[in-house]
């Protein structure tokens, strides 16, 4: 007699409606998502991590059914389903943003707004390539961004706003060294002897002052800090070449100098009466620069607007510095000068006094090696009468005036060229 074991498999029973394939419940998709997620638990020692309750994904079969549930099917989504793919960890940090906001929370801190955390951001390096890696389409939007996440403890009072400009004031200031020029010139063309030269020392140091006062006050003024003292002592030298160096290299070729030397002080007061001018478009370049760099969304975007603005500036003032001059005495040595002076102090006031302090640097030191190179040429030794024979060639061919007008413009010429690199980034007028 044979006997039928209970777990024999029986007739296969018609499929239950019930358990008709279909969608999986919301349990059911929630037990199989947490046993894709669940992170493994070392089984402890002597156990399996079937034993340690460790999530193990198997499919059920008849073989392996709880009592009573042989020959059951299993509901569909529970049965045959394939392991549902665990996503590769992501690699790096979730939040990117948020160290850059810790590397330069000093910064963002401080920011008045996010155009000086943009600026903040150029000075050092960043691009908009840069923020591109920062999940951004260029530096302003990531320093927005940046602006609007970091903690201050409350709404800050707002920042009391910029003093205006005492027009009446700075106007005043980039007027006196002309003024103070005409006076000398006038002073000088009723005086002769011991009291003409008595007026000239005097007027030379009443202009020094005057433009010192100038460049202290209103769009001619530097940042804090933002000056090299050898500046101003290069550009003294620079004004007073213009005025005897002319006369003196003449003397000095000929054998001299047997005596008093012819000066031309004509130029130097179409100079002076340019300072004001050129205030004027300092002032008329960071107003409007600011207002592009409001307007911006991007660095290339600001510097594609601003290089055309720099270089109308710089064209207006060297009209109104060539028709200045030409009413007090035109010497294209002036006119290159006036321009050195011009984009030297631009590049002070945005923040690069070094390389406009070389660039004076590099002028004068030219011109006093012009007047020693003459001078060396005397010492009777052999080769030293060839130090003078590029200088004299350069006089020969265009006059004593073609000295300074080849340095400073020389000079200025650099001087542009990295202006038009140097003051079309968005550091260069973070500044108020």
């Amino acid at each position: 007699m044979t006997t039928t074991r209970a777990d024999a498999p029986g007739p296969a029973r018609a499929p239950d409606p019930a358990a008709a394939p279909g969608p999986a419940s919301a349990p059911d998709r929630a037990s199989a998502w947490d046993a894709a997620f669940a992170v493994p638990q070392a089984p402890a020692p002597g156990t399996t991590a079937h034993e340690a309750g460790g999530p193990v994904l198997r499919t059920t079969s008849a073989s392996t059914a709880p009592a009573g549930t042989a020959g059951h099917t299993a509901p569909a989504g529970s049965t045959g389903r394939a392991p549902v793919p665990t996503p590769r960890a992501r690699r790096g940090n979730a939040d990117p943003v948020k160290v850059l906001m810790h590397r330069h929370r000093e910064l963002c801190a401080r920011a008045v707004d996010p155009l000086e955390i943009a600026a903040g951001l150029e000075a050092q390096g960043f691009t908009d390539r840069t923020a591109a890696r920062f999940r951004h389409r260029d530096v302003f939007s990531l320093a927005e961004e940046l602006y609007a996440r970091v903690p201050r403890g409350g709404e800050p009072d707002p920042a009391p706003a910029p003093p205006a400009l005492r027009t009446d004031a700075w106007v005043l200031a980039v007027l006196t060294p002309g003024a103070a020029a005409a006076l000398t010139g006038i002073g000088l063309a009723v005086t002769h002897g011991p009291v003409r030269l008595a007026v000239g020392v005097t007027g030379a140091v009443l202009l020094a002052g005057a433009l010192l006062f100038a460049v202290r006050r209103g769009p001619l003024r530097a940042p804090d800090g933002g000056t090299v003292p050898a500046a101003g002592l290069w550009a003294l030298w620079l004004l007073a070449y213009a005025v005897c160096g002319d006369g003196l290299l003449t003397q000095v070729l000929s054998g001299g100098p047997d005596g008093p030397w012819d000066l031309t002080p004509r130029p130097l007061l179409g100079l002076a009466l340019a300072v004001a001018p050129a205030a004027w478009c300092a002032r008329l370049f960071a107003t409007r620069a600011r207002r592009r760099i409001a307007d911006s969304r991007g660095l290339a975007d600001f510097a594609a607007a601003i290089r055309p603005l720099l270089l109308g500036t710089v064209t207006l003032q060297l009209l109104a510095l060539t028709g200045l001059l030409a009413l007090t005495g035109f010497s294209s040595g002036a006119l290159a000068l006036g321009a050195l002076l011009l984009f030297a102090r631009l590049l002070t006031v945005h923040g690069f006094p070094e390389t406009a302090t070389a660039a004076l640097a590099a002028a004068g030191a030219a011109e006093a090696l012009a007047l020693a190179s003459v001078l060396a040429a005397r010492v009777p030794l052999p080769g030293f009468d060839a130090l003078a024979a590029p200088v004299r060639a350069v006089v020969d061919a265009w006059g004593p005036g073609a000295v300074p007008t080849l340095v400073c413009g020389a000079a200025a010429l650099g001087l542009l060229a990295h202006a038009t690199g140097a003051l079309v980034r968005a550091s260069a007028h973070s500044a108020p």
